[in-house]
């Protein structure tokens, strides 16, 4: 990449993993400041954000390590790769396992409580981040490109992602295997959820409207998930398709700023989600809108040196002007 577009995609790198830090890291306490880690949907979520997280705090700035082209040992830099593939294969997984977790939801409400426990949810996210680092860091035991090891007098290259892992291991493992066959079951369970509650909400018509209240909400739930994952395919399946085409068809030249619009894209979906579960997920907004009337009220009562007592509340920070019945402001009668 020539010096203008390199330092341009660097500095919106930079961006994206500062955003991704604090976005997820947001999401994380604000889920915890609710409670909602005792539901399990809310445990996965978790678990995908944390895999966003490490998308802006490692993913992105070995990324960059890896595009300036530093001269490190190759098992290093092969380290480095496979380490980069890690979040999204969990990111895959967890994606996965929240289409099972609300396909329980609906197909099995009466014993789902008792079958999706806490627990198990957090087994469920320890699973899927095992998993996934198995699967990223295949090419440690042997897939990764041969030829550019023997291409070198010494052990040292210039790191570059595409000398180090083989395209073969990119298409049709990472690709063909781990990633289409995921969104098709994916996109499978959330059309069958939304056809078994359509059907519910038909069926149970004129129950009571604590009933019809609580499918509503799981419906929201539901779509926001939905959302959740179709910008996930929005966003990394450019890049998946021009290493497929670049693959099968080494005659079509891709130009640069596509693949690197195409990584940023990729790196973007992780900074997505928190403004997602912000507008979409009920809790959640709950959650964000305290912690900013918390940092609000801590602002105003630097800037006002005033009493707390009299004049903010302790737990919103908001001006209350409480008043007792006899008195007014500044001690005068207010009959």
């Amino acid at each position: 990449m020539v010096l203008g577009g390199g330092v341009i995609y660097i500095s919106l790198e930079v961006l994206i993993a500062v955003g991704c830090c604090l976005g997820n890291v947001l999401v994380i306490w604000a889920v915890w400041r609710s409670g909602a880690l005792n539901q399990s949907t809310f445990c996965l979520i978790v678990s995908l954000a944390m895999a966003d997280f490490l998308v802006g705090a490692v993913a992105i700035p070995l990324a960059v390590v890896v595009d300036i082209h530093v001269k490190i040992p190759f098992y290093a830099c092969l380290f480095i790769s496979c380490v980069l593939i890690v979040p999204l294969q969990a990111s895959v997984l967890t994606l996965l396992a929240i289409a099972v977790d609300r396909c329980l939801r609906v197909c099995i409400p009466l014993r789902y409580n008792s079958t999706v426990t806490k627990k198990r949810s957090w087994i469920t996210a320890a699973v899927c981040w095992i998993l996934a680092s198995v699967l990223g860091f295949l090419p440690m035991f042997g897939w990764y490109n041969h030829d550019t090891l023997a291409r070198y007098n010494s052990t040292s290259i210039d790191c570059q992602f595409i000398d180090v892992i083989p395209a073969s291991y990119l298409v049709h493992f990472i690709y063909e295997c781990c990633f289409l066959p995921p969104l098709a079951v994916m996109i499978t369970l959330y059309g069958y959820i939304f056809f078994k509650m359509r059907r519910l909400s038909r069926g149970r018509a004129g129950v009571a409207a604590e009933t019809g209240g609580y499918n509503q909400k799981e419906h929201k739930l539901a779509r926001s998930l939905v959302l959740v994952l179709a910008l996930f395919i929005a966003c990394w399946l450019p890049l998946h398709l021009i290493k497929a085409i670049t693959f099968y068809n080494q005659n079509i030249h891709v130009p640069s700023i596509a693949l690197y619009f195409g990584i940023l894209l990729s790196h973007g979906n992780s900074m997505v989600n928190p403004v997602v579960y912000a507008f979409k997920i009920p809790k959640i907004k709950q959650e964000y809108r305290k912690i900013w009337k918390r940092v609000i009220g801590r602002e105003q009562k630097a800037d006002i040196n005033t009493p707390a007592s009299n004049t903010l509340d302790s737990h919103d920070g908001r001006v209350h002007g409480e008043i007792s019945p006899e008195v007014g402001v500044n001690g005068i009668n207010s009959t």
